[in-house]
């Protein structure tokens, strides 16, 4: 529904903006709507010579900045490196065109070549050339079509289609709407645990096999990765957020229904691999809407969301099957889903903002009747089934290409063994040992929950150092704080307070000892592992921000993969070593990993040199 109203926004904004234009092309006085700098551009509409120097073209907003690092190979993002070339860039021959396009089948050497094309001006590009944000240039060969392409950009910085410029009142609930999709499918993927032997009776199976119900969600989480992310930057977000949802729903349905061990296991698999989608879909929306200093508040909001979801799954599921049959822990999941999907539908707009220029571009083709005004993701003329291809194919190339990706990735996979092993002994640490019910076991993984917002009090402090450590680098010359910034949530204790945690639980869970200890251990061991989601998720959006939502992707299938075979091994672990020696083990891992942030601090910059599409500061 908003997106609907969003799209009719944008016509009447590009209905204006040409209005308006026009105008101050004719001499009008109009009042500027953006600080870009029209003055540069030349009036043809009142004559002036058209063999005049160009002017010079600078970097609109919604192109890509250089800062941000080369395309991928083969993008729609290469016509955006072409308007990034200094004022006055000399023509080139028609040789030099042919060159470039030659150079187009080297995959990875796209940065370069569009920036040797140049803008022709001539009386039939008057219009493309007074519209402000409208860069002008020739197309290669490869892109299809002959002559000029009028690449549509936001007015300026302070354009207020551009979701940065959106207010906080409009920016919070979408931000909003985003961690509660994260919130449900978190309490999809571990409500089923608490259904673990009641399922297991009516399957007539053991308890490990019933184990796969919840392990085979967390696999197909990370299978899912790989479409959502990649395609949400193809098509847009709301549409993947929408109809994945939908496909969730309906296999969560089907779980309920299940007849068997094996129909329940593969709509199962199958709920995971559609409810995935803010798993990688949701760091590029909040990429989308705030800008690098206000995503160190706005990303903890989701980040609590994630996490808190596979914590209230079990607190809900253990009631639950106390009072009510198993299955209803699926018909729950299905009525707060719904409830989230109809919220999203109505409230949610698209933020991604190739896609909203895409929207604009249609509107300019339309009301000028100029088959010229294109965004940067439809320049090249091309099916979307070949885009797809190759948006699914960019996961792949980052990982196998990027040490950042593959470092993060390692790290982040043996985090979510020692999280999600750990989860699998609530039951061996508060049931076997105090002797409580199934439903108050639930209870005790809220201090997991208390020790994730206790995390969050950590932003203030880590914002006012965010725009101190600006300041400075504006004065510098800088204009961003450099990725490694956002490791300071797990250097502040993070990193520890996991070993410390595990060690901690695993020696005083005992009857001797009063059940507050393990509960306190848990909400430290909450704190350390936001700290550390955090830390990866920002950087790795910092680093990757044109493709933020691909290399998340990646990412989460590596460590989902783990996670899952772990739902399932942790339990033969704590029959057979018991709750004091699993975590010891689980300890120590962890306690292998508490130097990773502090090694990424001193050396990211040197790594993301290795890393070919990652940021450069």
């Amino acid at each position: 529904m908003q997106s609907l109203l969003q799209y009719r926004r944008f016509r009447t904004a590009a209905k204006a903006q040409l209005e308006r234009d026009r105008a101050k092309s004719q001499g009008h006085h109009i009042s500027p709507v953006s600080d870009a700098s029209d003055d540069s551009k030349i009036d043809l509409e009142k004559g002036e010579d058209d063999h005049a120097q160009p002017p010079p073209i600078g970097v609109n907003p919604g192109e890509i900045d250089p800062k941000i690092g080369p395309p991928m190979p083969d993008e729609e993002h290469e016509t955006m490196q072409e308007n990034q070339r200094p004022g006055g860039f000399l023509e080139e021959t028609e040789e030099t065109l042919q060159e470039a396009d030659e150079d187009d089948d080297d995959e990875l050497a796209g940065q370069h070549r569009l920036s040797r094309l140049t803008t022709q001006q001539s009386a039939r590009t008057r219009l493309g050339q007074v519209l402000t944000g409208v860069n002008i240039r020739k197309r290669t060969t490869k892109e299809g079509g002959e002559g000029d392409v009028f690449v549509v950009g936001f007015e300026g910085e302070n354009d207020a289609l551009n979701p940065h410029n959106w207010s906080y009142w409009y920016r919070i609930p979408c931000t909003l709407l985003v961690a509660a999709i994260g919130c449900v499918v978190g309490i999809a993927s571990a409500i089923d645990s608490s259904a673990l032997q009641a399922a297991a009776r009516d399957f007539g199976v053991s308890e490990v096999v019933e184990s796969m119900a919840t392990g085979l969600f967390l696999v197909g989480f990370g299978a899912g990765a790989l479409l959502a992310g990649p395609i949400s930057e193809t098509v847009g977000r709301n549409p993947v957020y929408i109809v994945t949802l939908v496909v969730y729903m309906i296999f969560i349905m089907a779980s309920g229904l299940a007849p068997n061990i094996g129909a329940q296991l593969a709509f199962r698999f199958l709920a995971g691999l559609f409810g995935s989608t803010p798993l990688t879909c949701a760091g590029g929306s909040i990429s989308d809407l705030w800008s690098p200093l206000e995503r160190v508040f706005a990303f903890p909001i989701f980040a609590n969301a994630a996490f808190t979801g596979p914590l209230l799954g079990p607190v809900m599921g253990g009631y639950i099957v106390q009072f009510l049959d198993w299955r209803w822990v699926e018909w729950i999941t299905l009525i707060i889903s719904g409830l989230v999907l109809a919220l999203v539908v109505l409230f949610q707009p698209e933020t991604y903002p190739p896609i909203l220029l895409k929207w604009k571009a249609k509107h300019l083709r339309a009301l000028a009747n100029d088959d010229r005004y294109r965004a940067e993701i439809e320049v090249r003329q091309e099916s979307l089934f070949r885009r797809l291809k190759r948006a699914l194919y960019r996961p792949f190339l980052l990982t196998s290409r990027e040490p950042i990706i593959i470092l993060i990735a390692l790290y982040l996979t043996v985090i979510y063994i020692v999280l999600f092993t750990f989860l699998d002994g609530y039951t061996y640490v508060f049931t076997d040992t105090y002797g409580i019910s199934e439903g108050l076991t639930g209870i005790c993984f809220l201090g997991i929950i208390v020790g994730l917002f206790g995390a969050s009090a950590l932003v203030p402090l880590i914002y006012k150092w965010a725009k101190r450590d600006l300041q400075k680098i504006k004065e510098a010359g800088g204009e961003r704080l450099p990725p490694e910034f956002r490791l300071w949530y797990s250097m502040l204790g993070g990193a520890f307070a996991i070993p410390i945690s595990l060690f901690w639980m695993g020696w005083t869970a005992r009857p001797t000892i009063s059940i507050w200890s393990p509960l306190a251990a848990s909400a430290l061991f909450g704190y350390g592992i936001l700290c550390v989601f955090i830390t990866s998720y920002q950087y790795i959006i910092d680093a990757y921000e044109t493709y933020a939502a691909s290399a998340l992707a990646s990412i989460t299938l590596i460590r989902y993969v783990a996670a899952g075979g772990m739902v399932i091994v942790g339990i033969p672990f704590y029959e057979n070593m018991g709750v004091a020696y699993t975590l010891t083990i689980l300890a120590c891992l962890s306690a292998l990993l508490v130097p990773v942030p502090y090694v990424f601090y001193k050396y990211g910059p040197w790594i993301r040199t290795k890393s070919k599409y990652a940021v450069r500061t």
